[in-house]
């Protein structure tokens, strides 16, 4: 059962209670004396033993307002390792994003200077690249 449930079912028991209590009340005048006082003390003791429903605080709890559930009370529970702990998949992913972006970086200026070398070791003169005619050359064999 959880909190909820258990707050309304001892919500319920409470106002049962109350009812019969008001409807017991102008009867309790007319006993006498010594039932009255046995009455005192069996309500006494019922009291001192009524088992108080005590949870641990969650982590989080669940709060009506306005038609709305709010999710809040975060912060009791933690001590320095569990921030510490909660923190790690965020430092995790921002060293992974680092990795790959040094990664790509890395393997874009190994494919720029496998291009620069093919270009510089070719027969062709680097101006013949930049000729409108030659790429219409290339084009064409490619097709062929």
């Amino acid at each position: 059962m959880n909190t909820i449930e258990a707050r309304a079912a001892q919500d319920a028991t409470d106002r049962y209670g109350a009812s019969l209590a008001r409807r017991l009340a102008p009867a309790a005048d007319q006993l006498p004396y010594d039932i009255s006082e046995r009455l005192r003390a069996a309500r006494m003791q019922a009291v001192a033993k009524r088992k108080v429903v005590t949870q641990p605080h969650p982590v989080r709890s669940l709060f009506a307002s306005g038609g709305a559930a709010v999710l809040g009370g975060g912060d009791e529970g933690l001590n320095l390792w569990s921030r510490i702990a909660s923190a790690l998949p965020l430092l995790a992913l921002a060293a992974g994003l680092v990795f790959i972006h040094t990664v790509q970086t890395e393997r874009r200026a190994a494919e720029l200077a496998e291009v620069d070398t093919a270009l510089l070791t070719d027969d062709l003169p680097p101006a013949a690249y930049a000729d409108p005619g030659f790429v219409h050359f290339l084009k064409k064999s490619g097709r062929e």
